[in-house]
């Protein structure tokens, strides 16, 4: 097997797990039952779709300025994400929004 071929096969495995891996953050939206278990579905599949859709789309360009500026982008992403996920727990916290607990017995 070429480097090429690969290369090409690394970059779909990345970029189909990122894709899985954003469709399930999706999917934990509608699923769970408060603002604060929405928050870390969302914010960790979205963190790490990222890392991995852009490293796959990177293998896929090959060496060049588009390489540089799309390091760049998941730099900027990997702290905005969770930084903006800190911020909306936090605003919700101050709000009063309780956590969903869960009752004694149920086991769900």
């Amino acid at each position: 097997m070429t480097l090429d071929l690969i290369l090409h096969i690394l970059s779909w495995i990345l970029l189909a797990t990122g894709g899985f891996l954003g469709i399930t953050g999706a999917l934990g939206l509608f699923r769970f039952p408060d603002v604060y278990t929405r928050m870390h579905a969302a914010s960790v599949t979205d963190t790490l779709c990222t890392i991995l859709v852009v490293l796959g789309l990177a293998l896929q360009g090959g060496i060049n300025i588009m390489l540089f500026k799309m390091l760049l982008l998941l730099f900027i992403l990997s702290y905005t994400g969770p930084t903006a996920s800190h911020v909306l727990a936090k605003s919700a916290r101050q709000l009063g929004i309780k956590p969903i607990l869960a009752k004694k017995g149920d086991k769900s």
